[in-house]
């Protein structure tokens, strides 16, 4: 491949500037409190560049383009809701919870309901949604290399675990928020200067999406790899060299409107004026109505955009990686100021990749033949420019997106790795690591080994979701289990142990079993597979139901120092100080 060279020496460039900034991490973590909470001294707007490099996942920078492209208007709620989440989390979150002195989510659980039963739980949950969330990531690697540069599938998921073991283990969260914020400006810029001078290029054309079926500019061969079932909107003959439906083929085969098989390693070649099949399960739709609102083809539209906001909204305050950025902060002012910041920087950003996603329906639809659309940002600088522009712009592109796989990763693992680190190797492991500080950290950097390496073997087989709908789905869980925890933690005065677990329960299991069908079964069509596509709609109003209904019929359950906790939360700065010194010597 032309640009293969080109984007091995960007990938290479971000692996080394990720590394050497995690080093200046390095020299200041000193202490436990460096590991997992940076001291708790990082500057607003040092923790708001840090959180949008973390936040900016696979699914921010090559998910959305690539819905954009399959599903048309209807998905310009992922990056709106991306971004108002936070919102959410800076009116009803944000401060309390930096307020309390947590390192961990389970480290609040235990605070407001002082049950180790909880804190398993919410132990359980946080690792789960980490490893939810980070099985796209290593996806979203193997995907960029293996699109780039042809290497093999395994190859860009193992880069990106190693490079982050480097950082985490050595460093811990002082290291890599000196990396994560210097990921955001670059993927920030890598996405922001090819758009620009694609839309310019777009603008002198004067091209359009035009409102019929998608058809390719030029002729475009496009090679299967595994065998797929491909929808024909419209009878008509194309070039297969292959199999189809069974059948050897080696040239023009007319095929009739609907669903035809292409066996492994076929090549099918588009010429313009071709309607590009659609891989099944994708929608096959004119553009007239990709433009639309409840256009996407998917079923229950309305259904679908309604639980997806209410997911991502709800879920945001439930990501491990995004709270933990919470307790970095200095004090609870900052940690507002801190979410302010990241929305402005947010709000920039999700402009770009819905670009990338409007010119890809026109410049690269042959995507939509094998499903993979994810690559619409890597394909489209050299599908429209061509020649050496194409190839650095691919390669900038590249880089970005592995500042993003890098970034996320990173926090996600910090975060699975603390909660690893407190709730599960401290008493089974840690004995051979020695005493004290030493003792702590050690075990830190084998949880940290343990946090990437399990989702790494779980990315390897692939997936048929896309990556910003799978990112989707580890919102839902956490919509279902930790936003009624953290609101009627923080809120609610009444809130008992057994309540929170049977919340907690109830939310995580009909959330991930959704998960699951979605991602592995295959789902009739119709409400019941709308409802398991997108589960925050009912999953989360029945957690809240179930954990404020068990608590009100358990009231002698309630904790007694609630009243103490909820000052502690709620009170002015120096006195939640007070409180937790004076908790820390009785404790």
């Amino acid at each position: 491949m032309t640009h293969g060279p080109a984007s091995v020496v960007a990938v290479t460039l971000v692996v080394g500037a990720t590394l050497v900034a995690g080093s200046l991490g390095l020299r200041r973590a000193r202490t436990t409190s460096d590991f997992y909470v940076a001291a708790r001294s990082v500057s607003p707007r040092w923790n708001a560049a840090a959180i949008g490099g973390e936040y900016l996942s696979a699914a921010s920078y090559l998910g959305v383009a690539g819905l954009v492209l399959a599903y048309g208007f209807d998905m310009l709620w992922y990056p709106v809701c991306y971004t108002a989440g936070y919102l959410v989390l800076l009116a009803l979150v944000a401060a309390p919870l930096r307020r309390s002195g947590a390192y961990t989510l389970p480290d609040f659980a235990q605070i407001r309901l002082g049950s180790p039963v909880v804190r398993r739980v919410a132990s359980i949950l946080v690792v789960l949604i980490g490893w939810l969330y980070l099985v796209p990531q290593l996806q979203g690697a193997a995907l960029t290399l293996r699109t780039q540069t042809g290497a093999p599938g395994w190859v860009g998921g193992l880069l990106v675990a190693l490079v982050v073991i480097a950082a985490v283990a050595v460093g811990g969260m002082r290291s890599i928020t000196f990396a994560q914020a210097l990921q955001f400006w670059l993927k920030f810029i890598a996405l922001l200067l090819p758009a620009l001078v694609l839309v310019g290029v777009w603008q002198h054309r004067h091209d359009g999406v035009g409102a019929g079926l998608p058809s390719v500019r030029h002729t475009t061969t496009v090679d299967v790899g595994a065998a797929i079932t491909v929808r024909v909107p419209r009878e008509e003959v194309l070039d297969v060299r292959g199999s189809v439906d069974g059948r050897a083929a080696d040239g023009p085969v007319r095929l009739l409107r609907g669903e035809h098989r292409l066996g492994a390693h076929s090549r099918l070649t588009l010429r313009p004026g071709d309607a590009v099949p659609v891989r099944s399960g994708l929608p096959s739709q004119r553009s007239d109505s990709w433009l639309r609102p409840l256009g996407s083809g998917t079923a229950h539209p309305l259904y679908a955009s309604l639980s997806l906001i209410l997911a991502i909204c709800l879920g945001t305050m439930g990501l491990p990686h995004v709270l933990v950025r919470f307790y970095t902060n200095s004090d609870g002012r900052d940690a507002r100021r801190t979410t302010l910041n990241v929305l402005v920087l947010l709000s920039a950003f999700y402009l770009v990749p819905t670009i990338f996603g409007a010119l890809g329906r026109a410049y690269v639809p042959d995507l939509l033949v094998t499903g993979n659309t994810d690559a619409t940002v890597l394909a489209l600088p050299e599908r429209m420019l061509g020649g050496a522009p194409g190839v650095w712009l691919g390669a900038l592109v590249t880089a970005g997106a592995f500042a993003a796989f890098l970034s996320t990763a990173s926090g996600l693992t910090v975060s699975v790795a603390g909660v690893l680190t407190q709730d599960v190797l401290r008493r089974r492991v840690a004995r051979p690591f020695g005493d004290g500080r030493a003792r702590r950290i050690r075990t830190f950097r084998v949880a940290a080994v343990a946090a990437i390496a399990v989702p790494y073997l779980l990315s390897l087989p692939g997936g048929q979701v896309g990556l910003a709908a799978m990112v989707g789905l580890a919102f839902a869980v956490a919509a279902a289990t930790f936003c009624p925890l953290l609101v009627l933690g923080i809120w609610w005065t009444r809130l008992t142990v057994a309540g929170t677990v049977a919340g907690l329960v109830t939310g995580g299991v009909l959330a991930t079993a959704a998960v699951l069908v979605t991602v592995i079964g295959d789902p009739a069509g119709g409400w019941w597979a709308a409802l398991l596509a997108q589960p925050g709609a009912w999953a989360v109003p029945i957690s809240f139901g179930v954990m404020i209904a068990v608590s009100l019929a358990t009231r002698r359950g309630i904790p007694p120092d609630t009243a103490r906790v909820m000052v502690r939360l709620h009170g002015p700065e120096f006195l939640a100080d007070e409180l937790r010194a004076a908790d820390r010597s009785t404790g």
